[in-house]
């Protein structure tokens, strides 16, 4: 179990997993190969997929992460920020993104088909789409400002007095995101119960 050590290999697995046990349904239902939608399938997948990192992230940020890098000390902070902050937006912005576009084709996809519910998933991602411009257009340019302030800190170099506008703006621009979560997963679970 030495993959457990590693979390692409891990992921990597759990895709492996996805795979052997979807053969396996399958093979228990006589469902033929051909007769899936598969397309539809492996975009909802990645939309799932890059949905749940996303949101994922967005809550640890607000819920658990904002707090406690106030409690932390300067010196502290020009360790933990520079260590963790870029992977864990890299993954958070690259999440909003895919989730976005697989979710746009997705919805594009279903509503050529006949989807019903298609008002209900507009909603959800019309606030998909205004959360996804808050993390490219003001949480991740501000972050990227901090993230590099502190690095040049931990150097010797005086932290600008901006830092803390960025910082503050970034944290809002999160907490919006954090708010329109809480209704646009409603609207994303909804579109097929409210036709």
């Amino acid at each position: 179990m030495k993959f457990l050590e590693s979390p692409m290999q891990t992921m990597g697995v759990g895709f492996a997993l996805a795979v052997v046990l979807i053969m396996g349904y399958l093979g228990m239902t006589g469902m033929a190969v051909g007769d899936a939608d598969w397309f539809g399938l492996l975009l909802r997948w990645a939309h799932f997929l890059a949905g749940i990192t996303w949101i994922g992230l967005l809550y640890f940020f607000n819920l658990i992460n904002a707090a406690f890098l106030k409690s932390l000390d300067g010196p502290t902070k020009n360790i933990v920020i520079p260590k963790l902050m870029p992977a864990a937006l890299n993954w958070f912005r690259h999440g909003a993104t895919v989730t976005v576009l697989a979710g746009i084709v997705l919805y594009l996809y279903l509503y050529q088909r006949g989807g019903t519910g298609a008002i209900a998933l507009g909603f959800g991602g019309l606030l998909g789409i205004i959360m996804m411009v808050n993390v490219h257009a003001i949480i991740w340019p501000n972050q990227r400002k901090i993230i590099a302030a502190v690095t040049a800190a931990a150097q010797g170099t005086p932290a600008p007095a901006e830092m803390a506008q960025w910082g503050r703006t970034a944290l809002l621009a999160s907490r919006v995101n954090f708010m329109l979560s809480i209704p646009m997963l409603l609207f994303m679970g909804a579109g097929s119960h409210l036709k």
